[in-house]
Parts: structure tokens; sequence; C-alpha cells
């Protein structure tokens, strides 16, 4: 059964995916593009080959791992049940950036799931990945392709900076820019343990009222990116509500920022305020023109704005839709947060 358009993976693409695919098969590890970042995987079914994930990112192996499929019917290979609302998901999502959390299947390696009886799975909407799940004829066990706390890859760059030539890399676009959302379908109301790109707003609209996890209840980690530091780029990251405090922050602690590198990233438009900044000095981008465009520049931004200045002050956006996950993001590699 095909189950993903192949038509335009172009030979080049189509040698690195089956050269991946038996790196996969042989217990190997493997970088490729996802429609969200960059993730590392392995055959999920292979434990010594999931170890070699958790040593080469530096992972603590009580932070589980998404198992990524290519079939929606392949989601009974991982998850011992199916409950109603993940039905309902699954066919309204299915392929894209949403990760279920749902009741163990015995086969799964208690080290991909941190030896809960809870799986995370997804199924990716990226032409690359389904394909090398395809030719790997295995799901595969996937974090983002980063060193653990630090800001996850979306280009082929940044896992060659993270991993240099200890991982084989499938080059490829990432279009999304944040990692997927994830809910857990276990409990009631389902609980959205990591923002991204399928919104609360639009999960609600298919089966009603799920909460949003507070950091401050965080107890087991069901899911990857809620229990440890996360997203830390090489700067220290401020971020700002209101750009006018952005500019009396930068007036008050002139003096004090005087030899340092600062890189100020303002949403949308720079406006009179982003000429002033510039016309103190400091140096000014846009994360973005849109909520999009930010999801996907802010872990570029921040591994390479990281290499040069040592603080980065973002404009902060409204926690709704995707704005949720960039926040999300921003908030755990921040150093400070003013509202």
């Amino acid at each position: 059964m095909r189950f993903c358009d192949n038509s335009d993976i172009s030979p080049a693409e189509e040698e690195q995916i089956r050269r991946g695919a038996e790196i996969i098969r042989s217990g190997g590890v493997v970088a490729f593009p996802t429609e969200t970042v960059y993730g590392l995987g392995a055959n999920a079914f292979d434990e010594d080959a999931v170890k070699k994930i958790f040593e080469l990112k530096g992972r603590p192996q009580d932070n589980p791992l998404i198992i990524h499929i290519a079939k929606k019917e392949d989601v009974f290979l991982v998850a011992r049940e199916i409950p109603k609302n993940a039905e309902i998901l699954i066919d309204k999502f299915w392929p894209g950036p949403l990760t279920l959390v749902l009741p163990k299947n015995p086969s799964v390696p208690d080290i991909v799931t941190a030896n809960l009886d809870t799986v995370a799975v997804r199924m990716p909407n990226h032409k690359i990945a389904l394909k090398l799940i395809e030719l790997s004829a295995v799901p595969i066990s996937a974090p983002s392709a980063n060193i653990s706390g630090k800001p996850s890859a979306t280009k082929p760059e940044h896992v060659k900076k993270y991993f240099g030539d200890k991982v084989f890399i499938i080059e490829g676009e990432v279009k999304i820019g944040i990692e997927s959302t994830v809910i857990d379908l276990t409990v009631s109301p389902p609980v959205i343990l990591r923002p991204g790109g399928i919104s609360k707003e639009m999960i609600e609209k298919e089966i009603g009222r799920v909460d949003v996890l507070a950091d401050s209840d965080v107890k087991i980690a069901k899911s990857p990116g809620i229990k440890y530091k996360h997203y830390s780029p090489n700067s220290d990251v401020y971020i700002f509500m209101n750009r006018k405090d952005i500019l009396k922050f930068l007036e008050f602690e002139r003096s004090k920022l005087s030899g340092k590198k600062v890189l100020v990233a303002l949403f949308r438009y720079l406006g009179e305020e982003g000429e002033k900044i510039r016309d103190m000095g400091f140096n000014i981008t846009l994360s973005g023109r849109t909520l999009e465009d930010f999801a996907r520049n802010l872990f570029n931004l921040l591994i390479v704005a990281g290499e040069t200045y040592d603080i980065i002050i973002f404009e902060g956006v409204e926690e709704r839709g995707i704005g949720l996950g960039i926040m999300n993001r921003l908030k755990k590699a921040g150093k400070k947060m003013f509202y």
C-alpha cells in the first residue's frame, strides 16, 4: 500500500533515504527532516539502537521518546488501545504535527517510554520522513536532533554542528520549526503536555475541552520537552511582552550592557521603538512577520545568534494558536521574562 506521495522525491533524496533506511535496519541512528524539526531516529523495537540515541544526545533515560509511524494503522503496533478521541484526532490531523500519548503496547521496549505504561506516537507530514519509515519497515523512535538541553535542529547544518560525522544526515526542508503538539489521551479531560503546530483551539474544535499542562504540575514526564531544561542557546535570553519595555530596559541598563553584544528580535515590524533601539547602537532583527515565520525562524535564530551575541532580547507574542508553542520554547530558553 502506498501511503504517501513520493512522486516529488528526487533521485538524490531517494539515495539518501535508502542509505538511511539501511542504517536504521542495521541498528544505527539517522538524522532526518520532519515537518516540525530534525529528528534523530532509530528502530523503535531495537533497544540497543535506541540506547545510541540517548548516548549521542546526552539525554536522561527518564525522558521518553516519540515513535514515528508512516501509516495510521501502524498505531496498533505501539499502542494497545485507541480511545475514541484518538481516532478523531488521527482522522483529522495525521499525518501532521500532533503526537498522541496512548496506552503502551508491551512490544515497545521500556527504554523508549522511560518505563512508563504509555507511549507517545505520531505520523509526520513530510515526504522524506514517511519514505524513510516505509523503507526501514519499522516504526522509528526519534527525539529532536540536538544535544540534550540545546535548541532543536531545523537545518542539516545544525545537526552537523551538534554531532559532526557521528550521525548520517538526510538533507531536507523543515516547514514548521517547533516540535509537535503532544496530547495525553489517557486522562480526562485530555491534557496538552507540549504545545506545538496543532493548537489547543484546533483540538478543542474536534474533541471538546482539553487542558494545558503547567510546568508546576510536571511530576512524571509522559512526553519529551516538559521535565528538563530545553532550548538553551549560548546567549542569555530575555523576553518582553511589550516592546516599549524593551526600550526602557535598554535605556536603563545601557551602561551595564556596554561591551556586550546584544541582539533585539522584534515581531512583525520595527516601528518607532525599533528605530530608537537601532539608533542606540543595538543590533536588531525581525523574528518573523507572522507567527508561522517566528516559529520557523526561532531555533535557527537561537543557534546562530547564540554563537555571536551575549544577550538576545525577544518580543513575546500572545499565547494563542502556534503562539502558545513559541512562548513555551522561549520561556524554556529564557533567563528572564518581563511582562
